[in-house]
Formats: C-alpha cells, sequence, structure tokens
C-alpha cells in the first residue's frame, strides 16, 4: 500500500504544484493591476495569501501527503493545514476585495448581484457553512469514506476539495474580511462558531475511542489528540479576531455613552 500511495502521490502532484504556483500568479497580477488604480494594497495580505497557499501545498504534496495515505497522524496534521488553517490565512488575504478593486463597474455589479442571490446566501450562511464543514467530517471519519478515499484518487481529490472549500466557506462566514452581502450579528456568529468547536471536539473523542476502519488503535488516539488540540489552537486565532472585530465595533458607541455620562 506504501508503494502505491508513493505512485499515485508522485502521479498528481504536478498538477497539485501547477494550481499553487497559478493561484500564487494570479494573486500577485491582481495585487499588481490594484496598484496602479488604487492605493497599495497592504502587503501583508499577499503574505497570508502565499502562506495560505503553502498550508494547501504542504497537506497535498511532499512527505507529508505520501505519509497520509499511510500514517494517521500525517493524514490529521494535513487535514488541520488544509481544512483549518489554510482556509483563515486564504480568508485573511482578502481575495474578493481584491477582485473587486480589479473589476470593472459592470461585472462589479454583476458580482455583487451573485453574492446576493440567494443560493449564495443559503451556501454561506453560518448554520449551512458550519454543517457542510463538520457535518463532512462526521462522514469522513465515522463510516467507511475515510478507508475508500484512500482507494480512489479521484474520490481523494473530491475530499480534498470539499475540506478545503467547507473550511473556507465556514471561516469567511465566521468572521468578515471581505465585503459581505448577508451579515450576521456578532452574537449569532459567536453561538454558531461555539457550536462547532464543539463539534469538531466531539469527533476528536470519538476518534481517540473508536478508530475510522483500517486505522490503528495508537495512531488513532494520537490523530485524535492532534486534531483536539491542534484544532483548538487554530481555533483560539479565529476567536481571537471575531471578538477583536466586535471590539473594535463597539468600542465608538462605549466611548460615547463614557462622554455622555
Amino acid at each position: 500500500m506504501q508503494h502505491s500511495a508513493h505512485t499515485e502521490q508522485l502521479a498528481i502532484e504536478p498538477l497539485y504544484m501547477t494550481m499553487m504556483l497559478i493561484g500564487v500568479l494570479l494573486y500577485i497580477a491582481a495585487v499588481l493591476r490594484s496598484n496602479k488604480k488604487l492605493r497599495p494594497w497592504p502587503w501583508h495580505r499577499t503574505v497570508f495569501w502565499c502562506a495560505g497557499i503553502i498550508s494547501i501545498a504542504l497537506s497535498l504534496e511532499g512527505p507529508l501527503a505520501v505519509q497520509s495515505h499511510i500514517n494517521f497522524i500525517a493524514h490529521m496534521a494535513g487535514h488541520l493545514l488544509l481544512g483549518m488553517l489554510a482556509p483563515l490565512l486564504i480568508a485573511l488575504a482578502a481575495p474578493m476585495t481584491l477582485v473587486f478593486r480589479i473589476l470593472s463597474i459592470p461585472s462589479a455589479r454583476r458580482l455583487t448581484r451573485l453574492l446576493k442571490s440567494r443560493p449564495f446566501f443559503l451556501l454561506s450562511h453560518p448554520v449551512t457553512a458550519a454543517l457542510l464543514n463538520i457535518g463532512g467530517l462526521y462522514v469522513l471519519y465515522t463510516t467507511d469514506f475515510y478507508m475508500a478515499m484512500h482507494h480512489n484518487l479521484f474520490l481523494e481529490m473530491l475530499v480534498h476539495v470539499h475540506i478545503f472549500l467547507a473550511g473556507y466557506l465556514f471561516t469567511v462566514s465566521i468572521i468578515y474580511i471581505d465585503p459581505i452581502a448577508h451579515r450576521f450579528s456578532f452574537i449569532y456568529r459567536a453561538i454558531v462558531l461555539m457550536l462547532a468547536l464543539a463539534a469538531h471536539g466531539i469527533l476528536a473523542k470519538y476518534i481517540y475511542a473508536h478508530p475510522p476502519t483500517g486505522v490503528p488503535r495508537e495512531e488513532a488516539e494520537a490523530g485524535g489528540m492532534l486534531m483536539y488540540y491542534g484544532g483548538d489552537a487554530i481555533d483560539l486565532i479565529l476567536i481571537t479576531i471575531l471578538c477583536y472585530h466586535w471590539y473594535r465595533t463597539s468600542r465608538p458607541r462605549m466611548a460615547g455613552a463614557g462622554e455622555i455620562k
């Protein structure tokens, strides 16, 4: 199985590498175009984008990706990179804001109509995003789906795409870095986030006690602990950003109230 995993990984790596390179080049090209018309794009956004792409690349290419086929701990490390850290970094890069900066007015209006559409509202709703994100993980780790993805390259690619996109949708539904058509209150998003974190932690404990099909108990225990504590570390960043945005929004009202008194 190890030789087969290595062979499949070598076959798909050029595709992944090409996609990652295109992603970096497109972002940089958009930044250069934007800087010609508007004030300079914040350099830290570009750093976040490149760091996000690197996180994706580390999970899909190289030694970690090969080991993830035969070692559950490596697989879980890849999950944290692809499904949690990379989406957070990509969200902090504000790609939609950059897109709006380089679009013509008619194109920007069409994109705005799309973002305001009912299907997009349902897809980007915090509850929907949480279900897609956490629910997908429950399907992956509590059924035979985990083993199936390691025996079908196309299925594995679909799982990778889902894990990243679901993680990104969830992240941008909780913290508003880019413009968003349908805004939810901080309290509402905080409640959804806490419930999602609880569900993620419960799944990690379930994996610890009930290893997925074909996973040795020792690896399941270590992988479950990595999912639990590693997920908490990344979630702490998400919580900090949400609380900071909440504080920044309420601070003027608090200052005003103090002046009246």
